[in-house]
């Protein structure tokens, strides 16, 4: 039987709702068996998790992650028509997102990074389960303008050097991250705080995931941030690798070395490989369970987008997770295990042969 059949059939016997209902640990595993896998408190005041009352279906969250549900929903509409129903895709950074999703205004959240400890409590508090869904790799390029003609690469030490904020009114010149760089101004463009690649970014290079130096061009909207660059010969920038590589004949990548090992450019193979590193990360979309359960508008449509999930990657430019990535990604969804299998805490370096053995665990 398809893994598809199987959900309808599942569905129309109210397993995957009893599954859904029971917790945030799956009913055939529990917690303590898992020490990777994170419920979610559920107060006992809240005895009706709120969902969504709107037909349709809302998705908001990451800019990183946004052109892949996009993709989706425009596929998804041209091959049901009407049926397909309404689907709304904004964004507004991974961290509005889910202060959304567990306020229960959205029923997907796209997310460049995990959910932390203090959303997972959020989420508790309002009654919002979930599903955590992996659906891609990115890799977060450092870019230059191409009239910068002295950066080729750049370490992980000195990216800490020019954004933490120590560096705020200090590090201001080009010639102050490397005395071999000309004595230029330094431009600096990167995610806003409501972004989930804010908070990795951050995590990897200053080792805290909201402490940044504040006085630079900050958008949650890629598209920006790569304009931004693309006019400025002093720019430093950082965005998801599908943004860099649609305007790849216009914008520098700089390779990173990670802990003296050398520098590495991003692309497909050295994130596969687990050779860029640390700036490899997994994408996800958080999914409401009880909107799920509730709304067939909404399982139908994440059946749909997980069944598809590594064409739609594929086609705006990520890197999609391997076939056995996928099939328990579809397993996880079908069988109704819910919450994260990440502890809440942002986790930098985390290469797809990891993901991986956490989801085969979860």
């Amino acid at each position: 039987m398809q893994t598809s059949t199987l959900f309808k059939f599942l569905l129309g016997t109210g397993f995957v709702m009893t599954v859904g209902l029971v917790g945030c640990t799956s009913s055939n595993q529990a917690t303590d068996s898992n020490p990777s896998q994170s419920s979610t408190p559920v107060r006992a005041d809240v005895p009706n998790p709120v969902v969504p009352t709107y037909s349709g279906i809302k998705i908001d969250g990451s800019s990183t992650v946004y052109p892949v549900s996009e993709v989706a929903a425009k596929e998804y509409r041209k091959e049901k028509g009407d049926k397909a129903g309404a689907i709304d895709v904004k964004f507004s950074g991974t961290s509005s997102g889910f202060k959304k999703f567990c306020a229960g205004e959205i029923d997907i959240n796209n997310a460049s990074r995990p959910i932390l400890k203090e959303e997972i409590e959020a989420c508790g508090k309002t009654g919002v389960r979930f599903y955590e869904l992996p659906i891609a790799f990115d890799a977060l390029t450092l870019v230059v303008n191409p009239q910068n003609t002295w950066a080729k690469d750049i370490t992980v030490a000195e990216l800490k050097k020019i954004w933490e904020p120590a560096a705020q009114g200090k590090i201001t010149n080009w010639n102050q991250v490397r005395a071999s760089y000309p004595n230029q101004p330094l431009k600096l463009y990167g995610a806003g705080k409501e972004s989930g690649t804010f908070n990795y970014f951050n995590e990897v290079t200053t080792g805290k995931p909201n402490e940044s130096r504040t006085d630079y061009t900050a958008s949650e909207n890629d598209n920006e941030l790569v304009a931004g660059v693309l006019k400025d010969p002093n720019a430093l920038g950082y965005f998801g690798l599908s943004y860099y590589e649609a305007k790849q004949n216009e914008l520098k990548a700089l390779a990173v070395d990670y802990e003296g090992r050398g520098a590495v450019l991003p692309s497909r193979e050295t994130v596969e490989k687990a050779q860029y590193r640390p700036f490899s990360r997994p994408l996800f979309i958080y999914v409401n369970i009880t909107a799920a359960q509730r709304k067939p508008e909404l399982q139908a449509f994440v059946t749909y987008y997980l069944d598809n999930a590594k064409r739609f990657v594929t086609q705006v430019g990520y890197i999609p997770l391997p076939d056995e990535g996928y099939r328990l990604t579809n397993l996880h969804f079908y069988q109704g295990k819910v919450g994260t299998v990440f502890d809440g805490v942002p986790q930098p370096d985390l290469t797809i042969s990891e993901l991986l053995r956490k989801q085969a665990v979860f």
